[in-house]
């Protein structure tokens, strides 16, 4: 059975005071309280070193390092010299590490003068960085699409759902709005000119090519890249600042599998379907001027628009919104995996992933219609 802890105090001649640590130091031994050394530093005359002695020391934790920080504290407060040497190595540098003062930083410079090309360079670093993480990041995002087809992928099917009703039938009040006028607009705007020429029936021809092959696309893409890109970046971006991914890769979850794979499914599935009703909602829209605006019968108007659409029209469309689907999930998720540990760095990264997700839909947008007219579709 090991001996309860043991203190003793021992004044020498030349101001200094020896403290001996002996048995088991540990919560079940007993340790020390601070009281039983208060009034040694109080004592005449006045102490100016102390010195430990622990070749006796059977045993310690936490509950010894606690006390022996207070001494060290109380010490440096009364610059009282300590000698620690004969104490364990293990105290020794649990007791430096809890002593140790963080570097300080220097202020940042202000108004410092960069010359143009070291600006330049700096740029063309962060973004040869950028282009990096990016292309890494999508065939991150890819490999888990593969695992999923092979039933690997880690993820919960019940947030698939939930994600695919918020960025789907949630999203239908506003598509149904923003559609609406555009093709209201398309066909007001086209009323104008071809009225002067008497040929206003075609104005059914503008609104049904315009909308179907790409307005309604666009639309859609650009309002739910404000709506639920936006929402993806902040939702991850939160996560980053609160460290939850960090835990997910910690407990070997893969963050990619678990939180952005559902999403650019969720996207890649909706968007076609919203991209049909918006353009439903946009051939609304260009109805009403007709009937409202040019005289024009409702079946005038039904039949032309039968009559210059296409499937060809149709599918580009859709095939526009599930591109646009890929593009607007993973710039969100892209900017949300990117985002600092600050709430500012999550308004950041929010405006990012709308800015990221609207040009890349303007970019695949030209991109599309160049293949299409080299095609002859």
């Amino acid at each position: 059975m090991t001996s309860p802890c043991e203190i003793s105090f021992s004044h020498q001649a030349d101001d200094t005071l020896l403290i001996t640590l002996s048995g088991n130091c540990t919560i079940g031994g007993g340790v020390p309280s601070f009281s039983e050394v208060q009034h040694h530093f109080e004592s005449t005359p006045p102490v100016r070193r102390i010195i430990f002695n622990a070749e006796n020391l059977s045993g310690w934790d936490s509950s010894l390092l606690t006390f022996l920080t207070t001494v060290f504290n109380k010490c440096k407060t009364g610059n009282i010299l300590t000698e620690a040497d004969a104490l364990p190595a293990g105290i020794k540098k649990l007791i430096s590490l809890a002593s140790s003062v963080p570097e300080r930083k220097s202020a940042p410079e202000i108004n410092k003068y960069n010359s143009l090309s070291e600006r330049l360079g700096d740029s063309a670093m962060l973004f040869g960085d950028s282009v990096k993480y990016t292309l890494g990041f999508i065939g991150e995002v890819f490999v888990s699409f593969l695992k999923m087809l092979q039933g690997k992928a880690r993820f919960r099917p019940s947030e698939l759902f939930l994600i695919i009703q918020e960025s789907g039938a949630q999203a239908l009040p506003i598509v149904s709005l923003i559609s609406l006028l555009v093709g209201l607009i398309l066909a007001f705007v086209g009323a104008i000119q071809l009225r002067l020429f008497g040929a206003q029936i075609y104005v059914a021809d503008l609104v049904g090519i315009g909308v179907v092959r790409e307005m309604g696309a666009i639309m859609t893409g650009i309002i739910m890249t404000g709506r639920t890109g936006a929402a993806f970046a902040a939702r991850i971006g939160t996560m980053q600042v609160n460290e939850e991914i960090d835990a997910l890769t910690t407990m070997g979850i893969s963050p990619i599998e678990f939180l952005v794979l559902p999403r650019v499914i969720a996207l890649f599935l909706m968007m076609p379907l919203l991209t049909l009703y918006a353009d439903l909602m946009g051939l609304l829209g260009g109805l009403i001027v007709g009937i409202g605006m040019l005289d024009l019968n409702f079946m005038e108007y039904y039949n032309e628009t039968l009559s210059i659409l296409t499937l060809t029209d149709l599918w580009i469309g859709v095939f526009m919104g599930a591109v646009f689907g890929i593009l607007i999930s993973v710039s969100g998720c892209l900017r949300g995996m990117q985002c600092g540990r600050s709430a500012s760095a999550v308004g950041q990264a929010t405006t990012s992933a709308v800015v990221t997700g609207i040009v890349s839909i303007v970019v695949a947008t030209a991109t599309i219609t160049v293949i299409c007219d080299v095609l002859g579709i």
